[in-house]
């Protein structure tokens, strides 16, 4: 880490309530791709990020919000894209972190405004990582393999816990038993008690930058970005991505016509003589634990044009992956499509329809979670026929 990086990570430091001599625990974590998308959105007249995604197709919103926030790095494709949409460079989107102005603090302060209570939890999410790291550097027969084995923790929580991805309060009743076990503690109160007492007498100070280190969030930062702009410079990539006209579509006097089609629907029809439009039935009520009854709501929506037949539309009720999908959206579901990475996918159980980000573990496993409930599925076990992939994302 430069001088530079040193002092400003001490003050936001500071800021935080760690101290600038005591252990790297870097609230910012999560934040390794910090860029100038929300600014130059609400620059451009883009005041809220849905308004930015309705004319972006080829970017789900749950994926441009966490590009946005910083959570995830853009694509150059990605990136070029946005640019299009809001009429800048896409050069112009990439922030220096070496630049002296450049403050993480500030940056992510729309972000992170946390209260004392939520820094106490995230700094103590961090220590127990490192308890965690420290338990299993001491027994080498602590594989993951064996963890899972032993205490039921799936190989993706334990990389989680190790991170410290989340207070301990986020994590459900059956994961803090199974750290407890592991942990040789009784309880939630005892683990605190044990996490506190290694962090004070140093057992924890050799894990923490492991777990939580800002110098490493840093350097990956700065590999990604340069890497970026290396490809934004590369004259073999594609200039031209397709963006949505961003004009204001024309709409029918009322809502449906008389035979029951959306307005939106028919005024695709009439942008374009050649327009092939497939209405879908949408489905969708509430249940218990975050799943989707798949009742007919007496709508349709129009269908994506690579959707297959059995398709579907579905309302995601509840904001179960949380803000970046609000309850109200509508998904188009393939089910005869398998989802992929970074997409969403909807499982069905037997109480209902399940919706799901997906992801890969560190072991190539392909995972679904949703954040409330806490659920994390692993569907490569599943039968194909019970998993679909999201093609679309309706926001009315």
């Amino acid at each position: 880490m430069s001088h530079a990086d040193s002092v400003r990570e001490q003050e936001a430091g500071a800021a935080q309530g760690v101290s600038a001599d005591g252990p790297d625990i870097d609230r910012y974590r999560s934040i390794v791709f910090p860029n100038a998308v929300r600014e130059l959105r609400k620059q451009q007249g883009f005041a809220r990020l849905l308004g930015l995604s309705a004319v972006l197709p080829d970017i789900p919103y749950v994926r441009l919000s966490k590009i946005e926030r910083g959570e995830v790095v853009a694509k150059a494709s990605e990136l070029r894209s946005i640019a299009m949409a809001m009429r800048v460079a896409p050069e112009d989107l990439l922030l220096d972190i070496d630049d002296p102005a450049f403050d993480i603090a500030a940056w992510a302060t729309e972000l992170q405004d946390l209260t004392d209570e939520e820094i106490a939890e995230d700094r103590f999410a961090v220590l127990l990582a490192a308890a965690i790291r420290a338990r299993r550097d001491a027994d080498r027969s602590l594989s993951i393999v064996n963890v899972e084995r032993r205490f039921g923790i799936a190989p993706v929580i334990l990389s989680r816990l190790e991170n410290g991805y989340k207070p301990l309060g986020r994590w459900n009743a059956q994961t803090v038993r199974a750290v407890c076990q592991l942990l040789d503690v009784t309880d939630a109160e005892s683990l605190r008690a044990h996490v506190a007492r290694a962090d004070t007498d140093g057992t924890l100070r050799a894990y923490l930058p492991a777990a939580a280190s800002s110098a490493a969030r840093i350097e990956k930062t700065r590999a990604r970005v340069a890497l970026l702009r290396e490809e934004l410079h590369d004259p073999a990539q594609p200039a031209a991505i397709r963006v949505k006209a961003a004009q204001p579509p024309r709409v029918a006097s009322a809502a449906t016509s008389p035979d029951g089609v959306d307005a939106a629907v028919l005024a695709a029809i009439e942008r374009s003589e050649t327009a092939t439009v497939r209405l879908v039935p949408v489905f969708g009520a509430p249940l218990a634990d975050g799943l989707v009854e798949r009742v007919p709501v007496g709508r349709t929506v129009e269908a994506p044009r690579h959707a297959q037949l059995n398709s579907y539309g579905l309302r995601v009720c509840r904001a179960t992956l949380g803000p970046a999908l609000p309850a109200h959206a509508i998904v188009v579901v393939d089910p005869d499509r398998f989802p992929s990475s970074g997409g969403l996918a909807v499982v069905r159980e037997a109480g209902g329809l399940r919706l799901l980000v997906v992801t890969f573990d560190r072991q190539g496993r392909m995972i679904g979670y949703s954040v409330n409930p806490d659920r994390e599925i692993e569907l490569d076990t599943l039968d194909a026929a019970d998993v679909g992939t999201v093609v679309a994302v309706l926001l009315d």
